[in-house]
């Protein structure tokens, strides 16, 4: 197949990316390095276009699939209009593009959606908005949603992924990856009080195998990508400490942010995915921060 992955520098796009190439895929990547890093795809044999797409996009290349990876993903971004005038420009953009190469379009959506909304959290339930970021993807859904009759449409609803190549993302990283930094480094792991928040961890490779998938569905939908288990922050510190060898004991801290935009609680509702993808996360939450340890061991703790 030609895929192009938008956004393939980025966390999700260049894992993505270079497991399509490793399947023995034609792939193309597009990302304007203002939110990837080149870094994430060193090794890449396929071409590489330096564009922002909520900008006019030209492409004189067909592709069979479009997997849209990319946009301005941090909920804490300063400036909420860029924000959604650009994820919702380049979605509109990348939508033309698939038209005209008639792809199957796979595009990011976000858990972030559901806000604080009952748990586990269902694809058709009420959606509670805290952030602009969310605020875009749920237009992008609606948007969507209208083309299901005229083209093959997936929007994936990602949880909390962690993993390989997501370091240069700093504080919009997982709390996987900020908490073992701090354990690696000998410090007490710091959480808000206290620590009772929980959140639907899934592995990248998971979500890499669920977006894959998302190519062959019979018809178009949008679906949550989750594991189904909701983990407290108390609790993945007892994984990463035991996983580490440590014992370092947590520090609770005031939380920062208006309550009334934080999610507290992420846990997906799998059973959409299961019977429209044929998807089902295979990694556990401790087999899956074991092997994304391995590999930070091999290729460093900072990949920036």
């Amino acid at each position: 197949m030609k895929c192009l992955v938008t956004g393939g520098a980025g966390f999700i796009g260049s894992n993505l990316a270079l497991e399509l190439e490793r399947k023995g895929h034609e792939v193309t990547i597009i990302d304007n390095l203002s939110s990837g890093n080149k870094k994430n795809i060193e090794g890449f044999k396929g071409k590489f276009i330096d564009l922002d797409v909520s900008k006019k996009i030209e492409l004189n290349k067909k592709f069979d699939i479009i997997f849209h990876q990319a946009s301005i993903t941090d909920p804490r971004h300063p400036n909420d209009e860029e924000t959604y005038n650009k994820n919702i420009n380049g979605f509109k953009n990348i939508i033309e593009l698939a038209k005209k190469s008639n792809a199957k379009l796979i595009y990011a959506s976000t858990a972030g959606l559901y806000g604080n909304g009952p748990v586990p959290m269902k694809e058709d339930q009420k959606k509670e908005i805290l952030s602009i970021y969310g605020r875009s993807k749920l237009k992008m859904d609606e948007i969507a949603s209208g083309l299901f009759g005229q083209m093959h449409i997936i929007g994936l609803r990602y949880f909390n992924v962690f993993g390989p190549r997501e370091a240069y993302k700093n504080r919009a990283a997982s709390m996987v990856y900020h908490l073992a930094k701090q354990i690696v480094a000998r410090k007490n792991p710091r959480i808000f009080k206290f620590g009772e928040q929980k959140r639907d961890h899934i592995y990248i490779k998971d979500v890499v195998d669920a977006t894959i998938k998302a190519v062959n569905t019979k018809k178009s939908c949008i679906v949550n990508v989750g594991t189904g288990i909701a983990t407290s922050f108390n609790d993945l510190i007892k994984i990463i400490n035991e996983i580490l060898g440590k014992k370092l004991k947590i520090e609770y801290f005031d939380m920062p942010y208006d309550p009334k935009t934080y999610q507290s609680s992420t846990q997906a509702d799998t059973k959409k995915a299961e019977e429209l993808l044929g998807f089902k996360a295979e990694w556990d939450l401790k087999k899956g921060i074991k092997d994304y340890f391995n590999w930070l061991n091999e290729n460093g703790w900072d990949n920036e």
